[in-house]
């Protein structure tokens, strides 16, 4: 970073200070002052109440919602890692197809995938139900309900953490390494233990933490799926629709110090030496699938695989073409229609969710965007102190669940502030895009960063000694560089916040409620049609997003400088 840019620094930090410390640590801080608060007084009967031995019901959420999420980590594992190694090593008929359609699950918002999986295996489910009649059973054999299912739409919502996560290790992977210890006669098992293993250590470990802080933070599945079974996040939820704040502030704080330490533990992590190779950087080359048997099984596994992938978007589809009120206790809709999308395209009142959905995501993605990027520029080329402690408080989000962030919103702008312009907050439109903003800005910080590590300082340096000032070279050099990968992140941001439901529960008022709320309402009056069909327009919007965020991301990316 030049002497000026150097310079430039502390007038930025002033804004982006302001922000960060009025939307990111003040409600946090607020929170944590307000949960040593009973009526008024000061106390810590609060967190007596929560670590009581003889009533357990608080601990109880706490330890089923770690258990939750190492079960989640597991689960996940054992399917993406799987799946990693299967198509990065061998090649079978399908194989290109069946990789990319591994990542479905990736373009289901939280609480579609949830419902999805409801009408599937749920009691009333279509799989159950139909193997009751096929059976010819009393009961159905099997229904998704409590801790298991949880454990399920998680394991096949997270899993894609793993499958990424490891394939990119294994890109990485020089083959060589591998060569040599099959050439000294070490067997599949050895070599993957003692070589591929270690080699994917850091993708592991951050994909198992990428997991266990989203489990930890997972609401919708809880809220469907839970039934008695307590987590911390749905119990935060209950405590404030029960009006009892002072429990919900501390259950906010614990659940937050839980998530905080393993944020840190990732970024010490991250910052620790890990396992490298020393190899030539030779191209890896897929191992052919020998023998018509193998080839044969390997497809079918395959298409089973995509089978299962696709059912709930398949179900969701499904569910929107039918007659509200007419489905009720077969196995399959009886009665189709296309009402639903009539109505979502003729009837103005029926669109205000996603209009309000499309809004408040664009202005938090605008947002994100802005600050992100500066954010990111701040860390990567900034040369100045607290520059670590600002990467830090940028990335604190990521670590707190959507009930956190709500809560934290709720308490901090109950009153007027200088950080809310001296305006009460609650109750009006901006509550939501505020907590949009802040849970996603560390996705476009973190995709901002990565590319701003790309940049070769030298580039920057060639432009300035040509004469260039420092905004022309950011413009016409830095900018076209950066640019893919910045937009990718700013499109992922936009997608998660389109589908946003955890932080919409609680801070929605009527005239802003988004898609999820929408839908969860149609839940509820049993317009299984009407519901489907806003997931079936958010399915088909976050698709077209991440198609073009993953068409961006595999654009141009070096710069000139005409």
């Amino acid at each position: 970073m030049s002497q000026q840019s150097m310079y430039r620094a502390p007038i930025v930090l002033v804004p982006l200070g302001f922000i960060l410390l009025g939307y990111v640590v003040y409600p946090s801080l607020t929170v944590l002052w307000e949960s040593f608060f009973r009526d008024g007084v000061f106390t810590l009967i609060n967190y007596a109440e929560f670590f009581d031995l003889d009533r357990t019901v608080h601990l109880e959420a706490l330890f089923n919602s770690i258990g939750i999420s190492i079960g989640s980590v597991i689960l996940s594992a054992l399917i993406g890692v799987p799946l990693a190694l299967i198509f990065f090593t061998y090649d079978f008929p399908g194989r290109s197809v069946f990789a990319s359609l591994a990542t479905l699950p990736i373009v289901l918002p939280p609480l579609i995938g949830v419902i999805a999986f409801m009408f599937l295996y749920g009691e009333s489910g279509m799989v159950p139900r139909g193997l009751q009649a096929i059976l010819g059973l009393e009961e159905v054999p099997f229904s998704f309900k409590g801790v298991w299912a949880i454990l399920l739409v998680h394991g096949y919502t997270m899993y894609v953490f793993f499958y990424l996560f490891t394939s990119a290790a294994l890109r990485g992977i020089d083959p060589s390494v591998e060569e040599a210890a099959y050439n000294l006669g070490a067997s599949t098992w050895f070599r993957f233990r003692t070589v591929t293993l270690p080699l994917l250590t850091p993708a592991l470990v951050a994909a198992s933490l990428l997991v266990f802080m989203t489990s930890m933070n997972s609401f919708s599945a809880p809220f469907i799926f839970a039934g008695g079974f307590r987590v911390l996040s749905l119990g935060i939820y209950t405590a404030k629709l029960n009006g009892d704040m002072s429990m919900a502030v501390t259950q906010t704080v614990v659940l937050s110090g839980f998530s905080l330490g393993f944020l840190f533990w990732m970024r010490y992590y991250e910052g620790r030496r890990q396992y490298a190779m020393a190899g030539k950087g030779v191209p890896s080359r897929r191992r052919e699938v020998q023998g018509l048997w193998k080839r044969l099984l390997l497809g079918g596994v395959g298409v089973v695989a995509v089978v299962i992938l696709l059912l709930p978007h398949l179900t969701v589809l499904v569910l929107s073409f039918v007659k509200d009120g007419t489905w009720t206790f077969q196995i399959l809709p009886t009665t189709f229609t296309t009402e639903s999308y009539t109505r979502l395209l003729r009837d103005p009142a029926v669109l205000d969710p996603i209009k309000n959905s499309v809004e408040m995501s664009v202005l938090a993605t605008i947002a994100d965007l802005v600050i992100g990027v500066t954010a990111a520029y701040l860390v990567v080329k900034g040369r100045f102190r607290g520059r670590r402690l600002l990467d830090a408080l940028v990335m604190v989000p990521w670590a707190l669940p959507g009930t956190v962030v709500a809560i934290n919103l709720i308490v901090a702008f109950s009153t007027g502030t200088p950080f809310s312009f001296g305006q009460v907050l609650i109750g009006t439109f901006w509550l939501l895009p505020i907590a949009y903003f802040i849970r996603h800005l560390p996705i476009v910080f973190r995709a901002a960063s990565a590319a701003f590590e790309q940049v070769d300082d030298s580039l920057e340096e060639a432009a300035r000694n040509l004469g260039a000032r420092w905004f022309y070279t950011f413009r016409r050099v830095t900018l076209p560089m950066i640019g893919p990968g910045v937009l990718a992140g700013t499109l992922l941001a936009f997608v998660t916040a389109l589908g946003e439901f955890v932080s919409s529960i609680l801070l929605y008022v009527y005239s802003n409620r988004p898609i999820a709320i929408e839908i969860l309402s149609q839940l509820r009056q049993f317009n299984f049609g009407s519901a489907a069909a806003y997931g079936v327009f958010l399915l088909i919007l976050v698709s077209v997003v991440l198609l073009t965020s993953n068409f961006i991301s595999r654009g141009p990316t070096q710069g000139n400088l005409s």
